[in-house]
């Protein structure tokens, strides 16, 4: 259509007269009166012949022309008097009137076109992926659709370039009092920040011709002062799209309340929801919405029209979506939110430069503020966790031994989780700040473990953490072992627990790091004393029975080997063995490379003893009698018997394993 910028003189190409008079304006304005005309209620202008649309505005801006002149030459009176005042007045109520009708008539035209071209956007476009974006630009000669358009496109249509697509007016003259700028309904702050963060993909939501009357509508609507009813109708149906695009992402109004009662794993999913939900809403949604106002209320008045609009729209879906990450931000810390925090708290830092850019206006200050305030709580919150995770680890209560002296589950939480912490590393490094509260040598409280910081001075403060949470843990194993009756199965509990500790370390590339070698090493040699302790309880009695010592007798008559002491250290070492066989084949070292180098350690120092010892003393057994009874191993049959330690069933059942 020719845009009503042309009716104000120069050379417009109207079909109808640029000259319209005061009387012949009122008469289109009345001809659309919907509280006169049946026909007028029926039928829409702008859903009509384009004609007509160019004789009504043209006909609203006669009408506003004429209030904005300084006076208005009153009609002469039928005895050629002059009650020229009178007169005046009449026209001037006839003109009050006739806009008044018009501004009634342009805000149902309004409505009726926003809501003809509103519609849900599609899947495809509600997707953060800039693939998806790139498949729905558009070329100039189709810069009409209501598919997203291309900067490519963008870009010619500002410089006035190629294609059929309007042009942009540079300047007109309407003749008004108050001169309204006149730009194509494309037209808007291009330079505005938001539109260099490449994140951002705005969509063109409505059809360019529509948006182009819509702009005709709003300018006219606006210089008439009746700019409170235009932003409210604006507002109106734009958040009624809005608020289905956020169904359709599945955002649902819960209140801060809601969300706090929510049990964890059903707020853990929505988490995750939210955070895609998120990106989509800032980076496609608002954003597209703010290029909408843009295209229809940039540059009109002086005021930031197109800022009331976009805020009138957006302001209370923004602060639902946000309500819900600050509700996470203040809800009950537990060790289990600490990652879905932190995914909130990297998807918000990730999302800030967005935020900022797309509500950069004054008065979207409170949402800018909000999301700031959320992203300090999430932090806040982040370190909180940590610091009750340490107190947890630490006074975790349970008092019952597991059974074999396997790896506790405490071992295998802690250890897990702060694999996960290191996953995070990036983030924490810049939230953790401050070193962990420690326990000191000169303290005196026993329920604390010490941690002096001399050696680890250069480690962050994340790092430093980390190392104290395995320091605590440790604590707390060395008291879990004392409930073992049995010495050997405390040694080889904390043999198991120190070995996880250490290869959980080693098989984490970023928590060794953080760890460093320094404390690997002090781990490996608390490992390293575990496994000796063991031995020793273990082994030292049942090599104790096989030492020469108090089994040579020397008399007048004769020397040599008592039988009766023989006889009795063989059945020493046979109970004895028996017994270690029969227990430690039902502990349990889960490890397999562990599991095999103890074995390999008890039989280098078990086996040798033995088969010296044997050979020593065979002969002054078998020589007497029921040898059977004394001599119960063979050397291969102690080997095999090795094999049977440490797989967490009885060794019978072992031993049937490896016949078969």
């Amino acid at each position: 259509m020719a845009s009503p910028e042309e009716t104000g003189g120069g050379s417009g190409t109207w079909s109808c007269s640029n000259n319209i008079d005061l009387e012949e304006a009122q008469k289109i304005i009345l001809r659309w009166d919907s509280s006169a005309s049946e026909e007028a209620r029926e039928k829409m202008i702008f859903a009509g012949d384009r004609h007509e649309v160019d004789r009504y505005l043209l006909a609203v801006d006669e009408i506003q022309r004429s209030m904005s002149s300084a006076s208005i030459s009153a009609a002469p009176t039928a005895d050629g008097g002059g009650n020229g005042e009178d007169s005046k007045d009449q026209v001037q109520d006839e003109v009050n009137s006739a806009i008044q009708i018009a501004m009634a008539r342009l805000e149902d035209e309004f409505r009726n076109i926003l809501l003809s071209h509103t519609a849900p956007i599609e899947e495809d476009a509600l997707t953060d992926n800039p693939a998806a974006a790139a498949a729905v630009e558009s070329s100039n000669s189709a810069a009409e659709s209501s598919t997203a358009a291309g900067e490519s496109v963008e870009e010619d249509r500002l410089s006035g370039s190629g294609g059929s697509g309007p042009q942009v007016v540079e300047e007109t003259n309407l003749n008004l009092s108050d001169p309204i700028p006149r730009t194509d309904s494309s037209v808007s702050n291009s330079s505005g920040s938001y539109r260099s963060t490449s994140s951002i993909k705005e969509l063109d939501l409505i059809p360019e011709e529509a948006v182009s009357d819509l702009r005709c509508i709003a300018e006219r609507m606006v210089s008439a002062g009746y700019l409170r009813e235009c932003i409210q109708v604006y507002g109106s149906v734009r958040k009624s799209a809005v608020d289905s695009s956020f169904r359709r992402l599945g955002i649902e109004k819960l209140s801060i309340g809601d969300i706090q009662r929510l049990e964890w794993d059903s707020l853990e999913s929505k988490i995750r929801r939210w955070i895609r939900a998120a990106k989509v809403c800032v980076r496609i949604l608002f954003a597209s919405e703010k290029k909408l106002c843009e295209q229809i209320f940039d540059g009109i008045e002086t005021a930031a029209v197109d800022e009331a609009c976009f805020v009138e729209t957006v302001k209370g879906p923004a602060v639902q979506l946000f309500n819900f990450a600050e509700a996470v931000s203040i809800s009950r810390r537990s060790p289990e939110k600490m990652f879905k925090i932190l995914d909130l708290h990297d998807a918000l830092v990730d999302l800030m430069p967005d935020i900022e850019s797309v509500f950069d206006s004054k008065s979207a200050d409170s949402i800018r503020v909000q999301a700031a305030e959320i992203l300090s709580r999430l932090a806040e919150a982040a370190r909180g966790i940590l610091s009750e995770f340490e107190n947890a680890v630490l006074r975790e209560p349970s008092k019952i031994p597991v059974p074999g002296g396997t790896i506790h589950p405490l071992t295998r939480y802690v250890m897990n989780y702060i694999s996960l912490i290191s996953d995070y590393k990036q983030t924490l490094l810049e939230l953790i700040m401050s070193k962990p509260s420690t326990g000191s040598r000169y303290s005196g409280d026993p329920t604390t473990p010490d941690m002096e910081f001399a050696e680890l001075e250069s480690k962050p403060p994340l790092a430093l953490h980390l190392i104290w949470i395995i320091v605590i843990l440790q604590f707390n194993l060395d008291g879990k072992s004392k409930l073992y009756k049995d010495a050997s199965l405390a040694h080889l509990f904390l043999m198991n627990n120190v070995h996880y500790i250490v290869q959980k370390v080693k098989g984490s590339m970023e928590l060794r790091e953080m760890i460093g070698d320094y404390y690997l090493r002090k781990l490996t040699g608390k490992l390293r004393q575990s496994a000796t302790n063991y031995q020793r309880a273990t082994w030292v009695g049942v090599l104790y029975c096989l030492r020469d010592e108090g089994l040579h007798v020397s008399g007048s008559f004769s020397s040599g080997v008592s039988k009766s002491a023989l006889r009795e250290r063989f059945k020493s070492f046979n109970g004895m063995f028996e017994e270690v066989h029969r227990t430690q084949a039902t502990w349990l070292i889960p490890d397999t490379q562990l599991r095999e180098e103890l074995r390999i350690s008890i039989s280098e120092k078990l086996i040798p003893a033995y088969r010296s010892f044997l050979g020593r003393f065979r002969s002054h057994i078998e020589s007497g009698r029921h040898p059977e009874n004394y001599i119960k191993y063979s050397v291969e049959d102690l080997e095999s018997a090795v094999l049977d330690f440490f797989e967490g069933c009885p060794a019978s059942q072992h031993s049937r394993k490896r016949s078969q």
